[in-house]
């Protein structure tokens, strides 16, 4: 093996580095600590890595100090954590003089090594080095940073571009401060209907829309096959595969499992109800998606209601639903969910007491908002179910703020701001367009 890693380490220093776009991602880092990179595939990790690699060769450090490593490499399969020695070793034999430097690597999925974490951490304390690992698993975010990294490890959550990146990753121009003119409105309409069309995933922009169905499958077969089939072991694909399509096909919607069971048997797909739980788990550890909870101080209230599932993009959510009517107001509450947890929001969802709903609602030490994601108000029946459940909501919690992000719709009235995706998701608020 140690043949294998000189190797790769020989072509890492005399590959050159891709040019990326630049990402809008703060990746947290500090002198002595592990900058950790999680997210699911394709998000763009190892561009990030690149990014980072660029900027530090724009701030003088040498070629020579940035050692780059895949370990989803074929050529590295079976390398153990007593293999992981090699790399620094080998590195340091081709490049002695940069011993007494700081060297930066650079390490992409390196989760699939057992054991990294004691690699890691050992060179942390035995060498001049600054180190960035990805990984597509949760789990690096808890168990493994926390416990083996021992505090030692940042972690960064790296998700599909959000509507700002995809704008400046298309080259279109972002508003700028004041108010928005007719034609600039228009622009980000525009702007945002093809963010609607493909969603977030860099590798498909600007690809044609049955290719990039298929390319989206794709990450999705990956997601089953690596990450779950793989990785746990799991037998029981046909049930698993169900249960993807049943997540991508019903957007924002709660799952029962014991329901969906029944519906699998009837179907000729035995399967125990505890196995899906676990492979939902497992779904949501890889970042396909995420579980939303009801608003409740109650921890068994919590547990016994049904948690609603959000996709990661919605490029994924249209890749599976091809053909299908879809709701496009689910389809608007997937990006607004989508923008809150990339602000590093956890959202639960809330029931008012007479049983009427709101999306989202988001309790922080400065007070509460809630969220409500209607595609349009035209119609005087929704724009009252709207508009009568955030009442309800802020009756219940008083000086809780209220939103309703719309498509098109803009007006501010009875304390509720009504406002369009587009300028939601850029930060800017009513008074900027007027």
């Amino acid at each position: 093996m140690k043949t294998v890693v000189e190797e790769l380490v020989n072509e890492s220093l005399r590959r050159e580095i891709p040019v990326p776009v630049p990402r809008l991602v703060n990746v947290k880092r500090l002198p002595g600590k592990v900058s950790v990179l999680i997210g699911m595939r394709r998000t763009g990790k190892t561009w990030l890595c690149f990014q980072r690699m660029r900027e530090l060769m724009a701030q003088g450090v040498a070629r020579e100090r940035l050692l780059y490593l895949n370990f989803e490499d074929d050529r590295l399969a079976g390398l153990t954590v007593h293999d992981l020695k090699w790399i620094p070793e080998c590195f340091y034999a081709l490049n002695p003089k940069v011993r007494k430097q700081t060297c930066h690597f650079f390490f992409d999925e390196i989760q699939l090594v057992a054991g990294w974490e004691q690699f890691v951490r050992r060179l942390l304390d035995s060498e001049k080095v600054e180190i960035t690992v990805t990984g597509s698993s949760a789990k690096l975010l808890g168990s493994e940073i926390g416990s083996s990294l021992r505090g030692r490890g940042l972690a960064t959550e790296v998700f599909p571009l959000d509507f700002k990146e995809f704008c400046a990753f298309n080259g279109i121009q972002m508003p700028g401060k004041g108010a928005v003119g007719a034609q600039m409105r228009s622009v980000m309409q525009h702007s945002a209907g093809r963010y609607f069309e493909t969603g977030g995933f860099p590798e498909v922009q600007g690809v044609e829309a049955s290719l990039r169905r298929d390319v989206l499958q794709e990450y999705v077969g990956a997601v089953i096959l690596r990450d779950v089939v793989d990785r746990y072991a799991v037998t029981n694909v046909v049930a698993l595969r169900a249960l993807v399509r049943q997540i991508l096909q019903n957007p924002c919607a709660s799952l029962s499992l014991t329901r969906f069971t029944g519906t699998l048997k009837a179907l000729g797909i035995p399967v125990a109800k505890n196995s899906l739980l676990a492979y939902l788990e497992h779904l949501q550890d890889a970042y396909l998606c995420f579980p939303v909870e009801i608003y409740d101080r109650s921890v068994r209230r919590r547990q016994v209601n049904e948690r609603k599932l959000y996709v990661i993009d919605l490029g994924l959510q249209r890749a599976f639903t091809l053909g299908q009517t879809a709701d496009q107001g689910r389809y608007l509450e997937s990006l607004v969910f989508m923008q809150l947890r990339r602000q590093g929001h956890r959202p639960d969802y809330y029931r008012t007491k007479v049983g009427h709903e709101v999306d989202f609602i988001i309790d922080e030490a400065h007070g509460k908002t809630l969220i409500q994601c209607c595609w349009s108000l035209d119609k005087a029946d929704t724009r009252e179910r709207e508009f009568r459940a955030l009442a309800e909501a802020a009756d219940e919690n008083p000086g809780a703020r209220r939103w309703v992000v719309t498509w098109l719709e803009e007006e501010d009235v009875d304390g509720v701001h009504v406002i369009p995706f587009w300028k939601w998701a850029l930060g800017l608020g009513l008074e900027a367009a007027r």
